[in-house]
């Protein structure tokens, strides 16, 4: 089949994809910009994604595209319509966050870089939350290295849509959780600029079918990009935690992820200083292969508390592939002990914090 053919096919497949907000199938809506086919059939797509467009538009691209006759493999390159020009430029105020009374405490669970096991925190917080009794939902919006779903063996599976267009939350280990990961296959070539960042947050914020929820954690990219920014502005978060291991070149990338959390005005509820030593499970003797005390110096300097010191434990990795978190499948491991403990500081810290004033800040 010529190259041209297998295009003509293609144009004709995105035909079924309708975008409801325009009323237009994506062909006709202008959103597929080019159709460029390689050899052996691997098609790549340039896409432009309205910030209002849903963006399960570009699962449904992919998969029409990958229905039809002589396609191997289809990368989407996701991009902004280019902004209209504006005679006098506006200066448009940041948007109040708004109060989502069914997702309970929302509590943003950040790092200065990667690396740093800040989704495994996240996750067995969630698990441990959900262990004793909590309602749990589990946000993933680390867009550039969504974890979430393998971590709690929802690799593979997508979140269904509802006949209204909500999307309903994968569930496991009692916690309910929305990843861009699973919406998105791994090998799909995106480009996630600000403006589709912001519409995915709110989307997931908005549109996903949470139910009344007792606690709401999000696990975001490491840094202080905007996926941080269109959070707190998107909802009101009660409190922030950051993850850091021990060496001091992490403690700094923390820091600058505690100052983002403060500018925001987002309470910082503490530090959890990840992979602080290894303990021998024979013996018992502790190694500080990564240094020891950078996350004790950081609460310290920050005046906040540290929350946990995470031994390094060699069943959490392989744990964590497998689906099934560890404070789970090990409850009396030192990693599991470590994170319990975390778990019950949040949940007396952000109670005291409830009890003293206003417990979320936007």
């Amino acid at each position: 089949m010529h190259d041209h053919e297998l295009k003509a096919r293609l144009a004709a497949a995105l035909t079924s994809v309708v975008n409801p907000r325009v009323g237009k199938d994506v062909i006709s809506a202008g959103m597929v910009t080019s159709i460029e086919v390689e050899d052996g059939g691997a098609v790549r797509i340039a896409f432009v994604l309205d910030s209002q467009d849903p963006a399960s538009l570009v699962r449904e691209t992919r998969k029409a595209a990958q229905e039809v006759e002589g396609v191997t493999s289809v990368k989407v390159d996701v991009r902004t319509p280019a902004p209209a020009a504006q005679p006098t430029p506006k200066v448009v105020p940041p948007p109040t966050p708004k109060a989502f009374p069914n997702l309970g405490r929302v509590v943003a669970i950040s790092s200065g870089k990667g690396g740093v096991g800040k989704s495994t925190v996240a996750v067995n917080l969630a698990a441990a939350m959900a262990s004793r009794g909590a309602r749990v939902g589990l946000m993933d919006a680390d867009i550039y290295g969504p974890n979430v779903p393998r971590m709690l063996g929802l690799l593979g599976e997508e979140p269904p849509i509802s006949a209204d267009r909500r999307i309903l939350p994968l569930e496991a280990h009692g916690i309910k959780a929305i990843s861009l990961g699973s919406m998105i296959p791994r090998d799909t070539a995106t480009i996630w600029r600000g403006p589709i960042i912001t519409k995915i947050i709110q989307q997931f914020l908005a549109d996903v079918a949470w139910g009344q929820l007792d606690w709401f954690f999000v696990d975001l990219p490491p840094g202080t990009g905007d996926a941080q920014l269109s959070l707190v502005q998107n909802v009101q978060v009660a409190a922030g935690i950051i993850v850091t291991t021990p060496q001091e070149v992490a403690v700094g990338d923390a820091l600058r992820g505690a100052r983002m959390f403060e500018k925001v005005g987002v309470p910082l509820l503490g530090i959890v200083e990840n992979m602080s030593g290894f303990v021998c499970a024979h013996c018992g003797e502790r190694t500080d292969i990564f240094g020891r005390g950078g996350g004790r110096r950081l609460a310290e300097e920050l005046g906040v508390p540290l929350l946990a010191e995470v031994p390094l434990q060699a069943r959490v990795q392989e744990l964590g592939e497998s689906g099934t978190p560890v404070v789970l499948a090990e409850p009396d491991s030192p990693a599991s002990r470590a994170l319990m403990g975390m778990a019950e500081q949040v949940e007396r810290r952000i109670a005291e914090t409830a009890a003293a004033g206003p417990a979320v800040a936007g």
